[in-house]
């Protein structure tokens, strides 16, 4: 993967660290929208302008590609080097995470 693309990506938004996950199986947007919602409780909602705006992006940067699905609309999926950066970012959050519990001594007495 090159550099550049890494930079623009990696810390990712919440929008598109989502988008990504629902598009390892491919999804139209309407289904994207739905699945996002469902997986985060609905504490994200994308709206239209929100996703074409990012998958138009993501498909510009080689990150995800679109195709027609088996109903004839135009499907999503993530590609090789998507899936490099979704990994790469979940690595990042893991670490922040864990610095924060270290930090707040998840589970003891500190930061409370």
């Amino acid at each position: 993967m090159e550099e550049g693309l890494q930079k623009k990506y990696i810390p990712m938004t919440e929008t598109t660290y989502y988008t990504l996950l629902s598009v390892i199986e491919p999804r139209h947007g309407y289904a994207i929208m739905q699945y996002v919602g469902e997986l985060t409780g609905g504490r994200i909602l994308l709206g239209t302008g929100t996703l074409y705006t990012m998958v138009g992006r993501l498909v510009a940067d080689g990150v995800i590609v679109a195709a027609p699905n088996e109903e004839g609309k135009k499907a999503y999926q993530i590609t090789e080097t998507g899936m490099e950066l979704l990994r790469l970012e979940t690595g990042r959050l893991e670490m922040q995470l864990a610095d924060g519990r270290q930090i707040l001594d998840w589970g003891g007495q500190k930061g409370e």
